[in-house]
C-alpha cells in the first residue's frame, strides 16, 4: 500500500534528507586518488552519527557497511574496501540516513581526478540529467510510468541503457515502500501504474550503463556489476510530490 505522508512526517523526512545530502557531498569530496572506500565509509558513518542519525544501510538485510560504494563496472551495492581509488575511476556513492524514524536516500557518481575522461563524465551527466527529466512528471495527475518513460528516453537517446533488475521505490519510515519506480516502461505494462498524489515520497534513482543493460551479482551476494564490464553511473534523490512542482528532500548541490 502506498503511504501518503502527513505534514509532520514530511518535516521529519526533510531533516533526514538534509543529513543524507550533506553526507553525499562529503563523500564526493573524498573521492580522490589514493583514497580507500573503507575510509570514505568510516568518515560518512561518523558524520551521520554526529548529527544524531543512523546509517540506514548498516545491517540492512545483513549489509556490512554504512554506505554503498560502487566503482567502475559496479552498478550498486558495492561494499567498501581497503583498495585504493585510482585516477579515472568512476565511483558511485549511495547513502541512506534514518533520523527520528524517517529516511533520506540519495546517490551520486564521481570521477577520480581533476581531468576526467570525457566518456565517463558524459555517462555521469546523462544519468543525472535523466533524473531531472524524470521528475518533470513527478506531479499530481501523472503516473509513475511517466517518470519512468522520461528517464528511459533520456538515457537511451544518449546511447546508454538502463538497468532493469533494480528500480527506484517509495521511501519513508521504511527504506523500501510502495510503489516501485522503474527507470523504464514495460511494454505491455504488466504491473500496477499508480497515479501520483501530494504527500507521496519517492526515491528516484536512474542506474545507467555505458554498455548493455544486463547485470549480475558477485559472489559476495551484494555487489551488482555490468555483465559486459563497462562502466555504470547512479544518481538518486528522495522527492516529495506536492500540489505543484516536486520538492527534492535531499537537495544539496553536488
Amino acid at each position: 500500500m502506498i503511504r501518503v505522508k502527513t505534514p509532520n512526517e514530511i518535516e521529519l523526512m526533510r531533516r533526514a534528507g538534509k543529513i543524507a545530502a550533506a553526507a553525499r557531498l562529503l563523500a564526493g569530496k573524498m573521492v580522490t586518488a589514493g583514497a580507500t572506500t573503507l575510509n570514505i565509509d568510516k568518515k560518512v558513518h561518523e558524520y551521520i552519527v554526529s548529527n544524531g542519525a543512523v546509517p540506514t544501510f548498516l545491517g540492512y538485510n545483513g549489509f556490512p557497511a554504512s554506505i554503498c560504494i560502487s566503482v567502475n563496472d559496479q552498478v550498486i551495492h558495492g561494499i567498501p574496501s581497503a583498495g585504493k581509488l585510482n585516477r579515472g575511476d568512476v565511483v558511485s556513492i549511495d547513502i541512506g540516513v534514518t533520523k527520528d524514524g524517517f529516511i533520506g536516500d540519495c546517490a551520486a557518481t564521481f570521477v577520480v581526478g581533476e581531468d576526467p575522461d570525457p566518456e565517463a563524465q558524459r555517462l555521469i551527466e546523462v544519468t543525472r540529467r535523466s533524473f531531472y527529466e524524470g521528475i518533470k512528471f513527478a506531479k499530481p495527475g501523472y503516473r509513475v510510468s511517466d517518470i519512468s518513460r522520461a528517464i528511459q528516453k533520456c538515457a537511451e537517446e544518449s546511447g546508454y541503457s538502463v538497468v532493469r533488475q533494480y528500480v527506484g521505490h517509495g521511501v519513508g519510515s521504511k527504506l523500501h515502500e510502495a510503489p516501485e519506480v522503474p527507470n523504464f516502461v514495460e511494454n505491455p505494462r504488466r504491473k500496477a501504474d499508480p497515479r501520483l498524489l501530494p504527500g507521496m515520497t519517492l526515491a528516484i534513482e536512474p542506474m545507467v550503463n555505458a554498455g548493455r543493460a544486463e547485470v549480475k551479482v558477485l559472489s559476495d551476494g551484494w555487489t551488482v556489476v555490468t555483465a559486459d564490464g563497462k562502466n555504470s553511473a547512479h544518481y538518486e534523490n528522495t522527492i516529495l510530490i506536492t500540489r505543484k512542482e516536486p520538492e527534492i528532500l535531499t537537495a544539496i548541490e553536488d
